[in-house]
């Protein structure tokens, strides 16, 4: 996963609804990642998906 220079992540507060909250636990636990990976992981897909195109 995409880290800084220095190799720390950066922390944020990120606020979900219930439902979208159920399934990305769901979805992360099919992927065997926690919540929070699932999201990273999500999230850099994205951004290399964006600079693709």
């Amino acid at each position: 996963m995409p880290e800084n220079k220095d190799g720390e992540k950066k922390q944020i507060l990120l606020r979900l609804s219930a439902s979208l909250w159920k399934e990305l636990a769901a979805w992360a636990q099919d992927d065997f990642r926690s919540i929070n990976g699932q999201i990273e992981f999500l999230l850099s897909e994205c951004v290399k998906k964006r600079k693709k195109g």
